[in-house]
């Protein structure tokens, strides 16, 4: 199984402003794109992800937790699998790769926090989302 990776973005600025850029981000396999934005920073979205596809996520404005699983067994995982977790910001263009076979628990750290998602597949394309309920895993 691959394992998730950070693609570093980085900045530039001079007296015309700033740029973001991620020139290692290869978006050739992505189909489709959306926008998740939290109501509020306690909740937690999550346990859901895909044995097939894999996701990109890059925080647009604010900044996110990006909790990840491999799962093992797609069915009834083992529930003491300890989570990997990133924190993407908008100050930084860094995409987080998160291959197939993961699922991932996604919370806004600060209010009004805005998170892209890119997908290799597109919607109803393959049959391939799971969800576990947040509380599933236990927390060490």
């Amino acid at each position: 199984m691959d394992l998730p990776k950070i693609i570093f973005g980085g900045k530039h600025s001079d007296e015309r402003g700033k740029l973001l850029f991620n020139n290692d981000f290869d978006t050739s396999q992505i189909k489709r794109i959306y926008i998740i934005e939290h109501k509020s920073i306690s909740f937690e979205r999550g346990w859901q992800g895909h044995k097939i596809e894999q996701r990109w996520f890059f925080s647009m404005s604010g900044s996110f937790k990006i909790s990840l699983i491999a799962v093992d067994n797609w069915i009834t995982p083992s529930n003491d699998i300890k989570p990997i977790e990133y924190i993407l910001k908008e100050s930084k263009f860094n995409v987080l790769h998160v291959p197939a076979g993961y699922i991932t628990s996604i919370q806004a750290i600060e209010k009004s926090s805005k998170l892209i998602v890119m997908s290799d597949y597109f919607i109803n394309e393959i049959n391939d989302e799971y969800r576990f309920p947040i509380n599933y895993f236990k927390q060490n």
